[in-house]
């Protein structure tokens, strides 16, 4: 028995498999505002260091999840059903194995993105997070939040953060089997802060976040300069959020995730996800803070961008970005 699988009968020890029929949920991208790169354990998705991100709301993935009736898992995303070698079905497939009932249950999955799919928008995690909360719905095992987002986790690790909304924390934690490994919402309302999506390729990006991060921590050599980045901006963004200060939330959100794709120019292979498009968009927006537009971004690991700006700005930044989807991720305020 693997790892994983270990931990999920741990977690699920006495609960059962009440079986509920078919349910459908949701669960919100999220944007790591200082960002997760880098695991100390792959088989359980156990971070390097903490990380904190921003839900973005409608944005994310939307799950049915019901028992099948082939020989095998079906699988459907975004309307089409998928080969079961494809790479979604795969992935899918392996996480439902950690809490199938038996060798002959089989899943019927059918699963919409608001976001594109593998593309750098968090895509994975709100789909293992709506994944996990399908199951735990499917099969009545009423899992608080923690456990939910430990689940979630072993599917990718950032799906531990899709499972609240506003800003979310996920902490490292220490324990080899990863049951403090989880992340919880942060006790903090900023209804003016507004999060925009560029989109500037949706196509699949070339190398996988897990790959990249595997590449990472085994050459790069200022990976060891990574956790204390991280602790430190970590430290940062919480006295920002806390005092709302959006300057200071703007430019620690956008050096980390500078910092970030500094780390995977720096390892070998390279990994470069910015386009042309990219570093336009950058230009654009450093141009425009220039000329006294409060408007910073991050990037996750794809090429797409992602605006932070309060209310008061949008029309300007929508005029700067006249494409952009903006995302309120604490209701209109």
């Amino acid at each position: 028995m693997n790892a994983a699988r270990q931990v999920v009968r741990r977690m699920l020890a006495g609960r059962g498999f009440q079986e509920k029929g078919p349910v459908s949920v949701y669960a919100p991208a999220n944007i790591a505002l200082v960002k997760y790169w880098g695991k100390r354990d792959e088989a359980l998705n156990l971070p390097v260091t903490g990380s904190l991100s921003i839900s973005l709301g409608p944005l994310g993935s939307h799950v049915e999840l019901a028992r099948g009736a082939g020989a095998t898992d079906q699988i459907w995303l975004n309307g089409k059903q998928l080969s079961a070698d494809s790479s979604f079905a795969r992935r899918a497939s392996a996480f439902l194995d950690l809490f199938r009932p038996g060798p002959d249950f089989v899943f019927e999955l059918k699963a919409r993105n608001t976001v594109p799919t593998a593309a750098g928008f968090a895509s994975s995690a709100s789909g293992f997070a709506a994944l996990a909360k399908a199951a735990d719905a499917l099969f009545g095992w009423g899992l608080g939040p923690r456990e939910l987002s430990v689940l979630a986790r072993l599917g990718s690790g950032s799906a531990a953060r899709s499972l609240a909304d506003g800003f979310v924390e996920w902490r490292a934690g220490t324990a080899a089997d990863g049951l403090d490994s989880f992340a919880e919402r942060l006790d903090a309302e900023w209804p003016e802060l507004r999060v925009g999506a560029v989109v500037l390729c949706a196509a699949e990006k070339p190398v996988g976040s897990r790959e990249g991060m595997k590449r990472s921590v085994e050459t790069c050599e200022f990976y060891r300069e990574w956790p204390g980045r991280v602790a430190k901006d970590l430290a940062a963004l919480k006295t920002a959020i806390a005092a709302k200060d959006f300057r200071a939330l703007g430019e620690t959100a956008e050096g980390n995730a500078l910092a970030m794709h500094a780390l995977m120019a720096a390892t070998r292979p390279p990994i470069v996800y910015a386009l042309p498009e990219t570093v336009a968009a950058m230009r654009t927006i450093w141009a425009a803070r220039e000329a006294g537009l409060a408007l910073w971004f991050t990037m996750d690991a794809g090429p797409n961008v992602k605006l932070l700006f309060e209310a008061k700005d949008e029309a300007r930044v929508r005029e700067v970005f006249p494409g952009v989807e903006v995302v309120a991720p604490f209701g209109r305020g």
